[in-house]
């Protein structure tokens, strides 16, 4: 008898999760992780970056323990990298750490349930679709993809998956960003009508690698595995270690830093992606071999893609000198301006009564709001310990554990990777972007942009 009720408890139980299942969306393998929420959870390292060392380092250990989280493998197609990984790895972790040559040995291992993924720019989104389809949550570095191919190929395998992606666009993990968020979508700020965004950097060897050049030997890592799609080139160690200075390998300043602030934009606004882009951009101060530009500009036209009468304009500026390493964000209204540098709403250059008189219109003037702000944002991509990106990786894994959807979803990389990729097209082509809606391709001169 008592054999027989806990059977009929246990399953009026399952049955009763399988209405919440269907529900909510949720798999039975999914499921399967809720309940086993004790297991600790496996985690793999897919590229030793600078990114990963310094920041993901830092913000992991602060939550494993409480969440019951470890490290278990590296994975680098660099020697030198992988065996530094593990090393230091294992030293933080107190338990093993193996370093494999490459993924396929990492996911045929079947040691890990989750990954970090901070490969060169132009890799992320195949690491991500490989990554979800050996069953493996992921946390990927932005940009998410530097082509709309690999974008659709890996936003396809992550909805096919059901995996719990997080892009690494921190600020959605910043209370203030969120403060924002909320102001705008109440209505309380009025239609945006302008936003400015720029990011300025004052560091000659920004990018640059010389220190590890002469270290990486062609024999010691595996170069047309590196190149992935890429058009191949010969083996070149500035290219491997200094991807961020050459396209096709990243698209540099957009999409390094622009992809974090227009992903803003697109969160406050509600919108996917631009209706169009004009940009130019060069290379003026430094004459490095570098073919990404160290100063571009880029205006973007936002809004309904029903209704081109409304929307507003957006502007990117970067140059990477004469900079004050305070990236800046202002949203405009009629009635003022919402400024995340100061992290205020205020009145400021709204509409008086005096000029809405004039007009024979209302004054509309925004209170004076000031929005909370726990987490400063950090200019340098190589800053270990900030607090945005502590609380974007706890969300990642806390989501990892409860299966709902982190802040910044596979979609947000998505939709900050066409604003990324309407701007190279831009530049790159002296013309107009726009993006098919239809084909999800962007258009440059008529044309399909790719490289």
């Amino acid at each position: 008898m008592e054999q027989s009720r806990r059977t009929f408890i246990r399953q009026a139980a399952l049955a009763g999760a399988g209405i919440m299942l269907a529900k909510n969306g949720f798999s039975a393998k999914s499921y399967k992780r809720i309940i086993g929420a004790n297991d600790r959870v496996r985690v793999g390292v897919v590229g030793f970056s600078d990114r990963h060392r310094s920041s993901h380092m830092p913000a992991f250990m602060n939550h494993a323990k409480e969440l019951n989280f470890e490290v278990v493998g590296v994975s680098d197609i660099w020697k030198l990298r992988r065996e530094q990984g593990a090393a230091m790895w294992k030293d933080k972790m107190q338990n093993d750490v193996k370093a494999f040559r490459n993924n396929e040995e990492m996911y045929d291992s079947k040691a890990v349930d989750a990954v970090f993924i901070s490969t060169a720019d132009f890799q992320h989104a195949r690491h991500c679709a490989e990554a979800v389809k050996a069953g493996c949550d992921a946390y990927v570095e932005k940009p998410f993809a530097e082509t709309m191919e690999d974008a659709r190929y890996a936003l396809k395998a992550v909805k096919e998956s059901g995996k719990i992606v997080q892009i690494g666009s921190q600020r959605r993990s910043g209370s203030n960003y969120h403060a924002a968020a909320d102001f705008i979508k109440s209505g309380k700020f009025g239609p945006i009508t302008m936003v400015e965004l720029t990011w300025n950097v004052n560091q000659p060897g920004r990018w640059r690698r010389p220190d590890l050049l002469d270290k990486l030997k062609e024999e010691d890592t595996d170069w047309k595995r590196w190149l992935m799609n890429r058009p191949y080139e010969a083996f070149d160690p500035r290219k491997y270690l200094e991807f961020r200075l050459f396209w096709p390998y990243s698209s540099g300043l957009a999409g390094q830093w622009m992809s974090h602030q227009i992903d803003t934009v697109h969160w406050f606004s509600g919108l996917a992606h631009p209706r169009s882009v004009v940009a130019n951009g060069g290379i003026y101060q430094w004459k490095d071999g570098r073919r990404n530009w160290d100063t571009i500009f880029a205006a973007f036209d936002y809004g309904p893609l029903d209704d081109l009468s409304s929307g507003f304009q957006v502007t990117f500026g970067s140059r990477m000198h004469n900079g004050d390493e305070h990236p800046a964000e202002i949203y405009y209204s009629n009635g003022g301006e919402l400024n995340l540098n100061t992290n205020t709403v205020s009145p400021k250059g709204g509409l008086t009564e005096k000029m809405a008189a004039a007009m024979g219109m209302k004054a509309n003037l925004l209170p004076e709001v000031k929005l909370p702000n726990n987490e400063a944002v950090v200019a340098s991509a190589n800053t270990g310990g900030d607090i945005l990106t502590s609380n974007h990786v706890r969300n990642w894994m806390e989501c990892v554990r409860s299966r709902q959807q982190p802040h910044a979803p596979v979609e947000a990389g998505y939709s900050h990777s066409i604003a990324t990729i309407m701007t190279n097209a831009a530049v790159h082509t002296g013309q107009k972007a726009t993006f098919d809606e239809k084909t999800q391709e962007v258009m440059a001169g008529g044309k399909v942009f790719k490289y």
